[in-house]
């Protein structure tokens, strides 16, 4: 496997200083920013597989970055943050991050978030290679969609959970089980998490969602995907 790198945007000089000796120590390949503008400058010349993008910055702030870098790119972003009520991390999700880290945090666990972003961004082991349906076109290998013949474009952590939700198209999937298969075996009590990305599945996706086809609610349980009519797969 390749060396991941990674790109740090951070108004604080201790923290990019311990981001900076930490995942240089462990391997990576770690390049800084110290606003919006100068990531979004770096970004034109250098691709990194993962962001960390703080929220609270002078100038364009985090979701204003997070916006415009999945505009452009499809890699995993973790926002960081003092903050930590369900609705700065709900806002954090709609703008595109993949998940959300509080400051201040361990570097283990950090480390380890990176890791398993990594991991589900660049494996795609025991997963079908193609999903069509009448109005759903999945390629899991190349990573990309199309509804009703348009093409669509999905975060990394949007496609992790349409892909768990495909291999175990038509059975009822807790919110526990979905939110550690997708993000690891240390979260399950994070439902705005899943909410915030079935709702975003379903808008880019369903012909209408709030009468969604596909991704359907199980109440007090969870979700199930059903195919529909017209389904091949391999």
């Amino acid at each position: 496997m390749k060396t991941a790198k990674i790109l740090a945007v951070d108004d604080e000089p201790q923290i990019r200083r311990v981001l900076r000796a930490t995942l240089g120590g462990r391997g990576y390949i770690f390049f800084e920013a110290h606003n919006g503008d100068e990531a979004l400058e770096l970004l034109r010349k250098e691709v990194p597989d993962l962001v960390l993008l703080d929220i609270n910055m002078p100038g364009m702030n985090g979701l204003e970055v997070c916006r415009e870098i999945r505009e452009a790119l499809d890699v995993p972003i973790l926002m960081l943050s003092v903050r930590n009520t369900e609705k700065d991390k709900v806002r954090a999700l709609d703008a595109g991050a993949d998940d959300y880290v509080v400051k201040p945090f361990g570097m283990e666990e950090l480390l380890a978030r990176i890791r398993a972003a990594l991991r589900r961004y660049q494996a795609a082991e025991g997963a079908q290679a193609v999903f069509e349906s009448k109005d759903l076109n999945i390629d899991f290998e190349r990573r990309s969609v199309l509804a009703r013949g348009k093409p669509v474009r999905l975060t990394p952590k949007e496609f992790d959970l349409l892909r768990c939700l495909v291999e175990k198209q038509g059975k009822p999937l807790s919110h526990r089980a979905l939110l550690q298969a997708v993000w690891g075996p240390d979260y399950g009590e994070e439902t705005e998490y899943l909410r915030v990305f079935i709702n975003q599945l379903r808008k880019k996706l369903e012909a209408n969602p709030n009468k969604p086809r596909h991704i359907l609610t199980e109440p007090w349980v969870g979700y199930r995907f059903e195919p529909g009519p017209g389904v091949a797969s391999s």
